[in-house]
């Protein structure tokens, strides 16, 4: 396998940029940056870590747990955050309606007749509790979720409510009992947010609770449980295991994964010094903390009985029998994995399948084109797939829909991909961001019925749909309407739990179109080539691809600034503006804090008087996890951090600005997914290897426009991270269920 293109940094004095072959990779230790308090038994005030991106989970969970802190719905009312409050009433609706769901459910959940030892166990406790014969009250008693809105169409933004804080007294008891348990009193507001206002008696009964609230440690519950139960507190109380399986569930979730084997979580249990795991799963099974589920081939059919006198059978030389396992889940995704499954059905079995739309096809720009326009005329539900040139075959079928007089619409991960989606159709009302259309601020509203009013909706960059977002948007699709999913397979998953499009291809239940337009340049046929497993050699005569080779994390850093405020504007004419950088972690020595305290004091320095920000710094906002917004700091006043986020202005209180707002010169692959810049300078310094994956590369690269340059120094670890398959790397149920409802 060849090696990247090699040439001169653009642009630098030859002293200093003379490209040679890159040194010995760098020992790689760990890229992780997890700020971990000290251990023991006092608990500590800790707002979460931020880890490594470390493939697709990982760096999932760096960006939606760590930049990912979602917008309250009690902040104070600004007409700017309207779009993020109005998202989240959305997603409140949404889950009411599957609690409602999940309460109608009569069935027992479908489980296999032939399992033993824990896993049979596991079955008969969840249909103890379906039975009635035990309690099923669910581990944590969150408020009951606030009515959404009446939808309206055409609805416009609102100001977001007033803050709802708990009651004083509520805080107060809450606080005793913290300190009561060597806990900090800064933690009584978020465990009566997470808790609700009996959060006091609700921890004295049971102290593991605490668990709940974002950022405590399985250690630090313990020694606040020790404090408050003294002698009868034990590694194996059934309030301790309960919560350690919720927890483990959490993290799960953060990984992308919507389920777990429930032998991964016997494991981690008995990590956590519980003596019996087993038992301990069956107990939450049956106390309603997690559902357990069968994976597995179904029950064969009894074989008839044999006539007498027949020979006897010899012996059975047929293959093995698949093995069956139990996946544990938590609830919410389950539920959203089901309502999935059943809203894609509903649109593959409603859809008018003898729609005439040849006329349309044939005047497509290519074939590709035409094939989805011919496709999509036919069935309710169509997966389409590309890279960022295929993005025109979407355009193309907007475009003829509409021609046809249907209420088409198109709908991107980002801001970016809506304004390049609107260039190709040539008019903007076709092109709208999935958070603003489900929150109602942009789009065509809803009708009468609640339902989004569109015929075809085409979703680009569908690798980015969490579960229960597709959820939530299949669910307000009326019947008839027609769905494509689009998207490039190779990128990056969802910030959010689940592999929507992943497993809607795996299962083959809808038409498939796969592009045959390629991504053009040398930096397309360098990112087909990462694609398939090869990192090739291109010809690039106007530098759109460089490679600069360092030794160290400091000389990545160095060189970057470099080139953003120097060589790539002056040799290539791209701006610093325009340039954006893209690094494999937060933290280390090379990670995004890092080169953005360097980008900064080069193109913007100041004394960051508010809150680490001055004017004209380059920024993100994170409105809700695994959104990520561009933006320009403006200015500050008592009122907050007043930001241009492509031309809106948005307004962050002062004390939400820590965790909703960072500098944004560089960014992770996970936040820079659906966005393209004319230059893209990604970084990989030694200590990055470990997180390295064929669709990080494959993502990073692929987000400039007109230039490339990779800081290398990786070494081999590159090519191999290439050439190394990819694997279904998040645990879901949503392939199973699509293959069931399609039988």
């Amino acid at each position: 396998m060849t090696a990247l293109p090699r040439g001169e940094t653009p642009g630098s004095p030859a002293a200093d940029d003379d490209v040679v072959a890159p040194s010995p990779a760098v020992p790689a230790p760990s890229t992780g940056d997890e700020e971990h308090a000290p251990a023991g038994d006092a608990v500590e005030a800790d707002g979460g870590s931020e880890a490594t991106e470390e493939g697709g989970g990982d760096e999932a969970t760096a960006d939606a747990a760590g930049d990912g802190a979602a917008t309250d719905a009690g902040d104070e009312a600004a007409p700017a955050l309207s779009e993020a409050e109005a998202e989240l009433a959305a997603q409140r609706e949404f889950r009411e309606r599957i609690e409602k769901r999940k309460a109608e459910r009569k069935g027992p959940i479908s489980a296999g007749a032939k399992l033993s030892g824990t896993a049979a166990d596991l079955l008969a406790a969840v249909r103890a509790v379906e039975s009635g014969e035990k309690p099923a009250a669910p581990f944590l008693d969150r408020p009951a979720p606030a009515p959404a809105p009446e939808p309206a169409r055409p609805r416009t933004p609102e100001p977001a409510p007033a803050p709802r804080s708990a009651p004083p007294e509520a805080l107060a008891a809450t606080a005793a009992v913290l300190a009561e348990g060597g806990a900090p009193a800064a933690l009584a507001g978020p465990a009566t947010e997470v808790l609700g206002a009996q959060a006091a008696e609700a921890l004295r009964e049971d102290p593991w609770r605490l668990l709940a609230v974002p950022g405590v440690r399985p250690e630090q519950a313990d020694g606040f449980a020790r404090a408050l139960l003294g002698a009868g507190c034990g590694p194996d109380d059934e309030r301790r295991t309960a919560a350690l399986i919720g927890l483990l569930l959490e993290r799960a979730a953060l990984r992308g994964h919507t389920a777990q084997d429930a032998e991964t979580v016997r494991a981690a249990l008995a990590g956590h010094a519980v003596t019996d795991p087993g038992a301990a799963v069956e107990h939450a099974v049956a106390e309603g903390v997690v559902l357990a589920f069968r994976e597995g081939p179904e029950d064969p059919e009894p074989e008839a009985a044999e006539e007498p006198g027949a020979p006897a059978d010899g012996p059975d030389d047929g293959p093995e029998p698949e093995p069956v396992r139990v996946l544990l889940g938590l609830d919410r995704y389950a539920l959203a994995e089901e309502s999935l499954a059943d809203g894609l059905a509903r649109l593959v079995n409603a859809c008018e399948k003898d729609a005439d739309w040849t006329e349309a096809a044939s005047a497509a720009g290519s074939s590709s084109a035409s094939e989805l326009i011919r496709t999509v005329a036919a069935h309710g539900l169509v997966a389409h797939t590309g890279g960022e040139a295929a993005r025109a075959e979407p355009a193309a079928l907007i475009t003829a829909a509409r021609g046809l007089g249907l209420r088409a619409l198109g709908a991107t991960h980002s801001a970016d991909g809506r304004h390049r989606l609107a260039g190709a159709t040539g008019d903007p009302a076709t092109a709208v961001t999935l958070a603003g259309l489900l929150s109602g601020t942009e789009g065509p509203g809803r009708d009468e019925e609640g339902a989004l009013a569109v015929d075809l909706l085409v979703v680009l960059d569908a690798p980015q749909l969490d579960v229960e977002t597709a959820a939530m948007l299949v669910e307000s699709l009326a019947d008839g309407t027609r769905l494509v999913l689009s998207g490039d397979p190779g990128v990056l998953g969802s910030a959010g739990a689940g592999r929507v499009f992943a497993d809607v291809l795996a299962a083959r239940t809808c038409p498939q179109i796969a592009s045959r337009t390629p991504d053009p340049g040398p930096i397309g046929e360098l990112v087909s080539g990462i694609g398939i497993g090869e990192l090739n050699q291109v010809e690039a005569p106007g530098r759109e691809v460089v490679i600069v080779p360092v030794r160290d994390a400091g000389e990545a850093v160095h060189r970057t600034v470099q080139l953003v405020a120097d060589s790539v504007p002056r040799a290539i004419g791209v701006p610093s503006s325009d340039t954006q950088v893209i690094t494999v972690g937060h933290g280390g020595s090379a990670g995004t804090r890092a080169l953005n305290a360097a980008l900064k004091q080069r193109l913007n320095p100041g004394p960051g008087r508010f809150g680490g920000f001055d004017p004209g710094d380059r920024v993100v906002h994170v409105p809700a996890p695994g959104r990520t917004v561009p933006a320009v700091v403006v200015s500050a006043d008592a009122e907050g951090l007043h930001l241009d986020c492509e031309g809106t202005e948005v307004v962050v209180p002062q004390g939400r600005v820590e965790s909703v707002v960072r500098h944004g010169w560089a960014l992770s692959a996970h936040q820079a997914a659906g966005t393209r810049w004319p230059a893209v300078v990604v970084v990989l310094p030694g200590d990055a290897a470990q997180g390295l994956s064929r669709a990080w590369v494959y993502t990073a690269f692929g987000r400039g426009e007109r230039h490339l340059s990779v800081v290398h120094g990786v070494d081999q670890a590159l090519p191999r991270a290439v050439a190394q398959s990819p694997a279904q790397d998040r645990t879901t149920r949503l392939r199973d269920l699509l293959e069931a409802a399609a039988r």
